[in-house]
């Protein structure tokens, strides 16, 4: 087993605080520098709307100002890294989130103003804002996991339960969300059960394979730590050989590449700067990062 070096580490710093955006700059700081959480707040409080919900370019293919489910998923999930979501900006998310479900408590990925601002072409031309359970999944699993409780979460948690309970087939992304809902949920027989019965079918739509290119979903992205519930579906040797493939496919600029559609320049970067956070914490928590980096500070 290898490990990222200081050198490896410190070009991924230098890429970061070159190429990143002010909000993941704050989060590497956190993450990897024991830097507070504060700066990392007041800079996603630049992204959130006044209906609780994020938007303004958070999510690097939606560039316009309005909030966007897809866009407030990535807003809880830096919320998450930081310690428990405030009550009151769990509370302002939830009312959002009720404003823009569909009558079945289900999320679309985007809204319909997606399509008249600046925007990745798989958004701009969009005309189905039908439910999908891998973003209402992500989200409610988030969501109990930091204890948030409201209405539309108990409305959403049990359309979840009703197509995880009836699923015959998924997606990466599909089966990520699912993941997050069953690691999180508090009825924990059920998920597991769950899990039991849709535990060959997410492994059937992850590719294991170390050195497939594209925009492909490994082991490690779907159990990003050794404790995900995921992480049983994949042998040690599959972790090990994935694990090694990140650290090979690290730039000599310090980075690692989006495996995004590149619709445009800038939210491509941004893509990259979410990427390298992503594999440098994913490679720590598999003990793949040298011991002597420092650890983040959790807020109270």
């Amino acid at each position: 087993m290898t490990v990222v070096t200081w050198d490896s580490y410190r070009a991924a710093e230098h890429f970061t605080m070159r190429s990143a955006r002010l909000v993941d700059r704050h989060r590497f700081a956190y993450l990897f520098q024991s830097g507070p959480a504060e700066p990392v707040r007041a800079t996603l409080s630049a992204y959130r709307n006044l209906d609780g919900g994020y938007g303004n370019g958070l999510d690097p293919d939606l560039r316009g100002h309005a909030s966007q489910p897809v866009a407030t998923e990535i807003a809880l999930r830096y919320l998450d890294e930081l310690g428990p979501v405030p009550d009151q900006i769990g509370a302002g998310v939830c009312r959002y989130l009720a404003t823009v479900s569909n009558d079945d408590g289900g999320l679309p990925a985007s809204l319909p103003s997606a399509r008249y601002t600046a925007s990745a072409p798989w958004y701009r031309h969009n005309h189905d804002f039908g439910s999908r359970l891998d973003i209402t999944a992500m989200i409610t699993g988030l969501l109990h996991k930091n204890n948030i409780t409201h209405p539309w979460r108990d409305h959403a948690t049990a359309f979840c339960w009703k197509h995880v309970d009836s699923l015959k087939w998924t997606n990466p992304h599909e089966a990520i969300g699912i993941c997050c809902f069953l690691q999180h949920v508090p009825d924990r027989p059920r998920a597991i059960v769950a899990m039991n019965h849709l535990s060959h079918m997410i492994r059937a739509v992850i590719d294991v394979h170390p050195r497939a290119t594209g925009h492909v979903h490994t082991p490690l992205d779907l159990a990003s730590h050794p404790g995900h519930i995921a992480r049983p579906l994949f042998t040690d040797q599959e972790i090990e050989r994935n694990l090694q493939a990140f650290e090979d496919q690290q730039r000599p600029d310090g980075g690692w590449d989006a495996c995004w559609d590149d619709w445009d320049t800038v939210a491509t970067l941004e893509r990259e700067g979410m990427r390298t956070i992503q594999r440098l914490r994913i490679l720590r928590a598999y003990g793949h990062v040298q011991p002597d980096l420092p650890r983040p500070r959790r807020a109270g």
